[in-house]
C-alpha cells in the first residue's frame, strides 16, 4: 500500500513512497502530531540518484520490522534534498557538529519544534564493524525521548545557539584584493593541484570546476602559464577519463580514483553546466577544437536526455540500472566483442580488456590516442577517427537498448539558470546562433514556470512550480538573465534582473546588511536561516550575488549596489586567501573586480547585436551590451544610441566614456595585465 509520499512529486520521495514506513512529506502536519502526541521526529534526508540512500531503504525501509518500530515511537518525515536545501543545510550542520561526519543518507532525530538532538549517515541493518545497526539507533533514540527530555531539552537549546552561532558572518578586516592577492589565491590552487593526474586534492576527485575557471581568467589577464597548465591538465583529463561519457557525452559526478576513470556515475545537471562553462572558456584562450567538441558533446548530452518537453531541463540520472551501479555505461568482454566483433584498435584507445578495468568490467575511457594508434597500426590519424566513430556508433545503439539509470525529472530553477548560462556563453564563444535561441527560449520557459505574484519557486515539475524560492534560485537567475542580455541583445532581460534584485535586497539580506540568508523572510518552516558562503559543488549564491549587484549597479546608475557587492567581495579576501579551492567562485568575482568592472557600450546600426567581432572572451571583467533602438529602461543606455554610425562607450561605476569607434583601439585598452 502506498504511504503519504505517494501524492508527491520528487522522484526521490515516489521512491518511497511503497515502503511500509509511515512517511511524511516536510511540512506542519508531521511536526503538529509529533507535539500532539509528545513524540520525536525523524527526518531522513537524500536525493534521487543517491547510491546509499537506495541501499538503506532496501535493508531497512522496506523491512516489515523496523518499520513497524519506526511508526510505533517516531513521526518518520522523508526530504528530497533538492526540494528543501535549506532544510538539509540546517540539518547538516547540526551532524557534522555532533557526529563529525556528513553525507547522504542523512538521518536526523529532532523536536516537534525541528531542532536536532541526534543525527548520522548510512546506518547498516545490522552492527558492522563497530558500527550501530539502524535498529540498534532507533531504540537508543527512543529511551533518551522516553527518559531524559530534560537533557534533550538543554541540548536542543545549545544546539539551536549554535546553529544561529553559524549564520553570522565574521566580516574580515582585509586589505581588499589587489594583482598579488590574485596571485596567492593562484598559488594556493596550485599547492593543492594533482600535477601528475590533473584535478585538485587526492580521490575523490571532483571537477572543482570554478578552481578551473579561475585559473584559466588568471592567465588571461596575467600570462601565468602554471595557471594555464594545471587548468588544461585538469580538463584534458576528465575529457579522457571515464568520468567523461565516451560515447553519449556529458560527465559524471566525481571519480572515486585519482586517475578520472571509475565515476561515481550519477549525472547532474549542475556539473554538466558549469562543465560546459569551464570548457567553453579554454577552447575561448586556446582555440583548441577538441574543447569545442566536448561542449557540443555536453550540451547535445543535456539535450538528448535532460530535456522536458516542456522546456525545462532534469535535475540528474541515477547511477543505477537494474540494481547496479554503472551497468549502464560498463562493459563486459563478452558484451564489447558482441557489439564490435572485438575490435582491437577501438579496444586499444578506450582500454578494453578480457578482464575488465574496473570490477571485472571495463569503463571506457581513453587509452591511447589516435597519432599512436596511427604510428602502430600504419594508417593514418584521420583513418584511426574514422574508424574509432564508426565504433562509438555501434557502442552508442547497443547502448541504447539496455534498462536506462532513472531520471530524476523534477527541474530546479538554480540548476537551470546555470544550463541557460552555459548555452549562452557557449553560443557567443563558438559562435553557434542555435544556442543563443535556446537559451532564449528556454528563458522565457523560466519565467513562466517559477515566477508567481513576483516571487520565484523553487522546483517544477508536471505543469506546476512549488516551493519558496532560495538565494541560488534568484542569483543565478540574476546572473543568467545579464549573461543573456548581453549575448542576444534582450536588454529587456537587464530591467527584469534588476527587479529579482530589488526582491532579493527585501527577502534575503542578512541583518549585518551585507550578506544574504540562503532562505527568505516569507519563509517559516526552519528555526535557523543559514549564510551559505562556501564555493562547493556549485558557486554560493552570495559569490554570484555581489557580481550581479556590481553589474546591476553599473547598469541601472544604483551606486549602493555596485558598493555592497564590492564590499561583499573585499570582505571574502582573507578566508579566499587562505582557502581558495573552498572560495574559488569569490576569487572569479573579485579577480575580475581587481582588473576594473566596466560596462561596454556598443552602439550603431552596423554592430548588430553587441560587435561579435570584440574579443569579449578574452575579457571576463567586462560587460558588453547594444542599447539598438529599444534602451528597455536601461538608464545606462539613456540617449546613447545612434542608428547612423558605431560608437563604443566604456563606463565604470562612476562615469562614462565615449572613447572611439575603433574596435582593435578599445580591445587594447580593456586587455588589462594584472
Amino acid at each position: 500500500m502506498a504511504n503519504r509520499l505517494i501524492d508527491e512529486q520528487s522522484p526521490y520521495l515516489l521512491q518511497h513512497a511503497h515502503n511500509p514506513v509511515d512517511w511524511y512529506p516536510w511540512g506542519d502536519e508531521a511536526f503538529e502530531r509529533a507535539k500532539k502526541e509528545n513524540k520525536p521526529v525523524l527526518v531522513s534526508i537524500g536525493y534521487a540518484a543517491c547510491h546509499w540512500c537506495h541501499v538503506m531503504e532496501r535493508e531497512s525501509f522496506e523491512d516489515e520490522a523496523t518499520a513497524g518500530y519506526m511508526n510505533g515511537h517516531f513521526i518518520n518525515i522523508k526530504v528530497d534534498r533538492e526540494e528543501h536545501p535549506d532544510v538539509d543545510h540546517m540539518y547538516m550542520d547540526a551532524v557534522q557538529a555532533i557526529s563529525q561526519q556528513g553525507g547522504w543518507p542523512l538521518n536526523v532525530f529532532v523536536t516537534p519544534d525541528r531542532v536536532p538532538f541526534y543525527g548520522g549517515t548510512y546506518y547498516p541493518p545490522k552492527p558492522l564493524y563497530g558500527r550501530p545497526s539502524w535498529l540498534q539507533v532507533l531504540e537508543r533514540m527512543n529511551e533518551i525521548w522516553a527518559t531524559q527530555q530534560d537533557e534533550v531539552a538543554a541540548q536542543t537549546d545549545q544546539m539551536l545557539n549554535y546553529l544561529k552561532q553559524l549564520s553570522v558572518v565574521a566580516l574580515d578586516k582585509s586589505k581588499g584584493w589587489d594583482s598579488s592577492a590574485c596571485r596567492i589565491v593562484a598559488d594556493n590552487m596550485l599547492a593543492m593541484a594533482d600535477k601528475e593526474y590533473g584535478g585538485f586534492g587526492n580521490a575523490p576527485k571532483f571537477p572543482a570546476t570554478t578552481t578551473i575557471i579561475y585559473l584559466l581568467e588568471h592567465y588571461q589577464y596575467t600570462g601565468y602559464q602554471p595557471a594555464l597548465e594545471q587548468a588544461l591538465k585538469s580538463l584534458d583529463a576528465m575529457a579522457d577519463g571515464g568520468i567523461y561519457d565516451q560515447l553519449g557525452g556529458g560527465f559524471a559526478r566525481y571519480s572515486t580514483d585519482k586517475f578520472w576513470l571509475a565515476p561515481h556515475f550519477e549525472k547532474m545537471l549542475y556539473d554538466n553546466a558549469l562543465l560546459v562553462m569551464a570548457y567553453t572558456t579554454a577552447y575561448a584562450i586556446t582555440g583548441n577544437k577538441k574543447y569545442g567538441a566536448i561542449v557540443d558533446e555536453t550540451i547535445e548530452f543535456v539535450k538528448r536526455e535532460l530535456s522536458s518537453p516542456e522546456g525545462g531541463f532534469y535535475c540528474a540520472l541515477d547511477a543505477d540500472s537494474e540494481g547496479v551501479e554503472g551497468k549502464f555505461y560498463t562493459w563486459t568482454w563478452e558484451e564489447w566483442v558482441e557489439a564490435t566483433g572485438g575490435d582491437v584498435i577501438a579496444a586499444q584507445h578506450f582500454g578494453i580488456s578480457e578482464t575488465g578495468n574496473w570490477e571485472e568490467t571495463n569503463i571506457l575511457h581513453i587509452a591511447r590516442g589516435y597519432d599512436e594508434l596511427a604510428g602502430e597500426h600504419g594508417m593514418d590519424k584521420e583513418a584511426i577517427e574514422e574508424h574509432i566513430s564508426s565504433i562509438k556508433q555501434k557502442l552508442f545503439q547497443a547502448r541504447e537498448k539496455r534498462l536506462r539509470p532513472a531520471t530524476d525529472d523534477k527541474c530546479l530553477l538554480a540548476w537551470n539558470a546555470l544550463m541557460n548560462m552555459a548555452l549562452a556563453q557557449a553560443g557567443e564563444v563558438m559562435k553557434n546562433e542555435h544556442y543563443i535561441a535556446q537559451a532564449l527560449q528556454h528563458m522565457q520557459w523560466m519565467r513562466e514556470s517559477y515566477l508567481h505574484d513576483n516571487y520565484l519557486l523553487h522546483t517544477w515539475k508536471n505543469g506546476s512550480a512549488k516551493i519558496e524560492g532560495k538565494l541560488d534560485d534568484y542569483a543565478f537567475l540574476i546572473a543568467a538573465m545579464l549573461q543573456l542580455a548581453s549575448v542576444s541583445g534582450n536588454n529587456e532581460l537587464v530591467t527584469r534582473a534588476a527587479a529579482l534584485a530589488e526582491i532579493t535586497e527585501k527577502e534575503f539580506l542578512h541583518d549585518d546588511k551585507v550578506f544574504f540568508y540562503y532562505s527568505s523572510n516569507r519563509q517559516k518552516d526552519i528555526p535557523v536561516r543559514k549564510t551559505d558562503l562556501y564555493d562547493g559543488s556549485m558557486p554560493s549564491a552570495n559569490s554570484i550575488m555581489a557580481s550581479n549587484l556590481i553589474l546591476l549597479g553599473m547598469l541601472m546608475e544604483r551606486s549602493a549596489w555596485a558598493e555592497q557587492g564590492r564590499y561583499m567581495l573585499d570582505r571574502m579576501q582573507s578566508s579566499a586567501g587562505r582557502y581558495a579551492t573552498s572560495f574559488s567562485a569569490w576569487a572569479i568575482a573579485a579577480q575580475r573586480k581587481t582588473a576594473g568592472y566596466a560596462t561596454v557600450i556598443i552602439t550603431g546600426a552596423s554592430t548588430g547585436r553587441g560587435a561579435t567581432t570584440f574579443k569579449r572572451s578574452a575579457m571576463p571583467h567586462c560587460y558588453f551590451i547594444s542599447p539598438g533602438a529599444n534602451e528597455a529602461g536601461v538608464p545606462l543606455l539613456a540617449g546613447k544610441y545612434d542608428e547612423k554610425e558605431m560608437k563604443i562607450y566604456v563606463c565604470d561605476t562612476e562615469s562614462c566614456r565615449l572613447v572611439t569607434g575603433d574596435i582593435k583601439a578599445v580591445e587594447q585598452m580593456l586587455e588589462i595585465k594584472l
